[in-house]
This record gives structure tokens, sequence and C-alpha cells, in this order.
């Protein structure tokens, strides 16, 4: 062990022309329990919702819980894998890339991960300011959904700037009643609409074929953005938290939370035909005060999701590509959120377009998880060097297009089958990267520290 970590101080001369927050991380303020609250809270999501909606139809309610269960393995061992070298040495994402892309490549890794972080931001905020907006007009009357909508948003930046300090104790103390929340949700739509649900499933079969493995990769796409910038959440981690641990506590956080919100979205949608839970459930409630509960959960079940995975990954990448600080970074995150019009994303028939989405963007991020852990773990074993990871103009200097025709590789494959676009790209990529790795020149500079240097 002494060898992978001889290499973590960074030198004074490099750090200075380093942003602190990009600095490898000295002090780990989230333990055991600390981590598991933040990815419980992290995963509450409206995508997820919609994403139990989009299998209508296809598959039966055992079904459908089986493919959330299989998605969520695969995204607890995929963090694990990627996150160890957080955890390691303490770097977030955007300088971990550099030993495998260079300190130039980085710019596409990072923003095949940011654009679907942003385009998620926008959705789920106005999923949660349209909960905040029904929530005004029982109590108050008052009714202006694009003024809540732009406040709301203002306040998730707010939080964000105040960096993984706020994020830790914001997520804390949301886990305590998610999960009673999420039962209490479940139980109304299974008693509200049991007829109706009996009605539409009783004529589905399900299969265990493409369309059930589909659905794995739907639930495993949602959190396949989170899954390559794990190194930003697990170099806050104590360093008790190995990778097994670390597997177990991202299996108990993401799972109930999972099959919850995807069974809601599933049940719902079949027995109202309505996909947008703020809708559902600002209607469905027989007491006001419980849809006032249950609609102030949906608002701020978005910010601990929102905050954690869609506005810090983008805003790393912002400062690393374009050198900003850490504050006009989320700012402008906040920004490109609302450009994605997320308006047209919450409607009844973009469910299934948003799996189709969450697909497509799995078919890239598959090769770059590919890359990342054939570097880490077969070429470097483990062993970084982390003055050359801060050295611009050094060992990782440029583009190593290594990696990134490997990326090319692994998601024109997983074009053939979008359906399982994730799982298709990681072979590809991860054999293209290791013989590009050992036999094209332009990455012999990228060889250093690996078992092809010589």
């Amino acid at each position: 062990m002494s060898n992978i970590v001889e290499n973590k101080n960074l030198s004074p001369e490099l750090a200075k022309d380093v942003d602190p927050d990009l600095q490898p991380t000295k002090k780990r303020i989230m333990g055991p329990l600390s981590y598991a609250a933040s990815f419980m809270g992290g995963c509450v999501s409206v995508g997820t919702f919609s994403m139990g909606a989009g299998l209508i139809g296809v598959l039966t309610v055992p079904q459908a819980i089986i493919a959330m269960c299989i998605g969520c393995l695969v995204i607890a061992v995929a963090l694990a894998i990627i996150g160890e070298a957080g955890h390691i040495y303490g770097i977030p994402f955007t300088v971990q890339l550099r030993s495998s892309f260079g300190t130039t490549g980085v710019k596409i890794p990072g923003i095949l991960r940011g654009l679907p972080a942003i385009v998620w931001f926008g959705f789920q905020s106005w999923v949660g300011a349209g909960a905040i907006n029904s929530c005004c007009k029982i109590l108050f009357g008052f009714d202006n959904l694009p003024v809540v909508y732009a406040l709301f948003t203002l306040l998730q930046v707010a939080l964000a700037i105040k960096g993984f300090e706020g994020i830790k104790w914001m997520e804390n103390i949301s886990c305590v009643f998610i999960i009673a929340i999420l039962i209490y949700m479940l139980y109304v739509v299974n008693t509200q609409f049991s007829t109706e649900i009996g009605d539409v499933f009783s004529g589905i079969k399900g299969t265990w074929g493409m369309p059930f493995w589909a659905a794995t990769t739907s639930f495993l796409g949602i959190y396949s953005t989170m899954i390559i910038n794990a190194s930003d959440y697990s170099r806050n981690a104590t360093d008790d938290i190995k990778p097994v641990k670390a597997t177990s506590i991202y299996t108990i956080a993401i799972l109930p939370v999972t099959l919850f919100m995807g069974l809601i979205g599933l049940l719902v949608t079949a027995a109202t035909g309505n996909s947008d839970p703020v809708a559902v459930f600002s209607t469905t409630m027989d007491s006001k005060f419980l849809t006032i509960v249950t609609l102030l959960f949906i608002a701020f079940a978005q910010v601990t999701t929102n905050v954690l995975n869609n506005i810090v990954p983008p805003a790393y990448v912002l400062m690393e590509s374009f050198k900003m600080k850490w504050t006009h970074a989320t700012i402008l995150v906040g920004i490109l959120s609302a450009c994605v019009m997320p308006w047209k994303l919450v409607t009844a028939d973009s469910a299934a377009g948003l799996n189709f989405f969450t697909q497509f963007y799995s078919a890239f991020l598959g090769p770059i998880f590919a890359v990342m852990a054939v570097d880490f773990f077969i070429l470097r074993k483990k062993k970084l060097n982390i003055n050359d990871m801060y050295d611009k103009k050094g060992t990782f200097k440029g583009i190593n297009w290594a990696a990134i025709i490997a990326i090319l590789i692994g998601s024109v494959c997983s074009l053939f089958i979008m359906e399982l676009s994730w799982y298709i790209s990681l072979i590809p990529s991860g054999v293209a990267y290791y013989f590009l790795m050992k036999v094209m020149p332009s990455s012999k500079p990228f060889c250093k520290g690996t078992i092809f240097e010589k």
C-alpha cells in the first residue's frame, strides 16, 4: 500500500496555480453514515419516476423491480471502481481524467459528463418548482410557476456555492424522512388506484428479453453520469471507507430510493396516464396537510439530487476547462439549465423520450468508464504521481488520442444496440484503450507510470 500512496502530496510550486477546490482534498468530512445519507438524498430523482413510467406495457411489476435491482447493483460496483482513485489521492474527476485523456483531452469526457447533468438539473428544477408553486396556490392563492422556478434555481445554486460542507448537512438532514415519505407515497398510489393498476397490469405478460435488459440500462443510465465522476464524492469520504464498504454504502443508499421512486412512477402513470408527480399528488391526497408535505418533499428531493449530482460535476468541468472560479461556475450551470427549456421535458409525452435520452448518453459514458478503469487499475496498478497529474506542462499535457479513439469505438459499438448501450460499450473501449496505449507512438508520454513504460 505504501507504494500506491507515496506520491500523494502536491508540490507548493504547482499548488499556487491550482484552484483550492481542485487540489487534493486534505480534510475528509464524510464518515460512513454521512456518506450513505448523501447518496440517499442525492438519488431521490424525479428522473427515476419518469424511467418507471416508461416501463408501462413492457414489464410486469416483479420484472420492473428486478430490473431496478440489477441496475442499482451495477451502479454501486461501478461507483466503487471509479471512486477509488479519488478516495486514495483526494483528486476530483477532472484531474483523474488527465492520466488517460491528457490535460487538454479532459474537455471531451468533461463535456459528455456535464451536458446530461445540466439537462437533468433543469428538468428536476422545473418539477420541484411546480411542487412549490402548487403549495403556494393551495396556501396563499399565489400561482406563478416561472417566478418560482427562477427563485428555486437560485436557491440550489446558492446551496452549491457553499461546497461539500453545506451539501453534507443538507443531505444528512434530508435522509431522515426521505424513505418514510416515499413509503407513504407508494401506499397512497396503491390504495387510491388499486383497481386501475390491476386493470392495466392484468394483460401484461412481460418479458425477460431485450426490453428487460433495456430497463436495467435505463435505471443504470440515470446514474451513469454520477458514476464517472465518483471521485468528486469519494475524495470527501473518510479513510475507513474502502471499496467493499463503499459498494455496500452505495447499494444501501441507492437501491431503496430507486425502487420506491421507480415503482411510484410505474404505478401512478399506469393508473392515471399522467407522468407528472406534482399533478398527480396535488389532486389525489385526501388531506391538505399531507398534500403539502408530499409536494414539499418532491421539491426538496430535487434540491438534494441537483446540488450533489447535477451542479457539482459540470461546475468542476467549467473550472477545469475555462479556469473559472467555483462561484462563477455554479452560477453558469444554473443559467445553462434554464436554456434547455425544462418545461418541454415534463410533458406526458416525454417519458419515452427521456428513456431514449438516457440510453443515448450512456453510450458515451460507458466508454469513458472503461478507459478510466483500465488506465487506473490495469495500466497503472493504482499508482499515481500527484505532481504529474497537476503539471499541465508535464507528462500528461495535450490530448491522449488512444483514449479518444477508444471511447469512439465503444460508442459506435453501443449505438448498434442502444437498449444496452452502457454494457455493450465497456469491452470494446477497454480493449481498444489497452492496445492503443501499447502501440500508438503519440501515446508514449502517457505511458509513464504504466506497465508499458520503457
